[in-house]
């Protein structure tokens, strides 16, 4: 190789990659740490996408965006926000409920986090939801008093079980507990016993779902937990094994098969994630952004698999539904 061709090549593999990477350091970090598994959640990391583009944030031409993924084991929430903390990003976005949420908040006291969880009043990520103070603010799914309006809702489809059944994980210290007793309320109202059954890790699904229908459980409304969303193949497949009847908190779930949910519209949420980190990013106070809530709740129902499970659908349920799977 010639001296002039020698530098051209040295040129061309050494000074080229640091003008691209001086550059790229100019570019803001958005940091995404999420409890949830990627593969499941591309459609709402699409739709945060989506909100943030709306500010002119692109990732990799004027943004630069670094991802963590916990994949349902909240054990390593804390170190993964560490890890992007000391990135020093412009903003920490806290997708996949309260755990994320706590994890990224707890990672540093100055930067700007950007959640979305079910009550953070209650979990203690803000003050209010009008102005939340602090260094966090998001987006709220109102879970925690849903359990009892997807308990009512089931037991119109399976009106004859007398037993029923409410799938949490203890390992969500978000709205497990609220939950729970909203669900237990609306089972005393309704009449029915409850049977309580925990799970945290993949392999306790199957087991505590044999569970419940030894114990007589006839329907299960499953928590909305970013550990649920990560195994919502699973869950439905258990479920359709088993021939028993459950609601979940968002259309995913019918969509890909389950029998029916109730809840906020998850990808709506995610882009209002991304609103509110453009905002940060365009230099609004993360202590005076209120709490985005939603403003409308969603019924979808699956009616080919009602038709499996032999359940007929009331007609007054499907005038109630958003949107019907056939």
């Amino acid at each position: 190789m010639r001296r002039r061709e020698f530098i051209s090549f040295l040129g061309g593999t050494v000074f080229l990659p640091l003008a691209a990477r001086a550059q790229q350091q100019s570019l803001p970090v958005i940091a995404f740490l999420s409890s949830r598994a990627p593969e499941e959640a591309t459609g709402h990391t699409a739709a945060f996408l989506q909100g943030l583009k709306a500010f002119g944030y692109v990732d990799g031409e004027t943004a630069q965006i670094e991802y963590r993924w916990a994949r349902g084991q909240y054990e390593r929430l804390p170190a993964f926000a560490s890890e992007l903390a000391a990135l020093r990003p412009a903003v920490i976005v806290a997708g996949g409920g309260v755990p994320s949420a706590r994890a990224a908040k707890a990672a540093s006291p100055t930067i700007p986090v950007v959640f979305l969880g079910g009550d953070p009043v209650a979990a203690g990520l803000v003050t209010s939801l009008n102005r939340p103070g602090g260094h966090a603010t998001g987006v709220s799914l109102m879970s925690g008093m849903l359990g009892g309006k997807r308990l009512e809702l089931l037991a119109q489809l399976v009106p004859k079980a007398d037993v029923v059944a409410l799938l949490t994980n203890p390992q969500d210290v978000g709205d497990a507990e609220s939950q729970t007793q909203d669900v237990k309320a609306a089972a005393r109202t309704l009449g029915r016993r409850l049977i309580v059954v925990a799970a945290s890790t993949e392999p306790e699904l199957e087991p505590r779902f044999a569970a419940l229908v030894e114990g007589g459980a006839g329907a299960v409304v499953v928590q909305n937990d970013p550990f649920f969303d990560s195994r919502r193949d699973q869950l439905i497949g258990i479920a359709a094994r088993r021939k028993i009847a459950a609601i979940y908190h968002i259309r995913e779930f019918p969509a890909a098969g389950g029998l029916m949910s109730y809840g906020a519209s998850l990808a709506e949420a995610y882009h209002q994630v991304g609103i509110q980190a453009g905002r940060i990013l365009k230099g609004a106070n993360v202590a005076d952004l209120p709490v985005v809530q939603p403003t409308h709740f969603e019924l979808v129902l699956n009616l080919k698999t009602a038709k499996a499970l032999d359940l007929p659908v009331p007609p007054t349920l499907l005038a109630q539904a958003d949107e019907v799977i056939e």
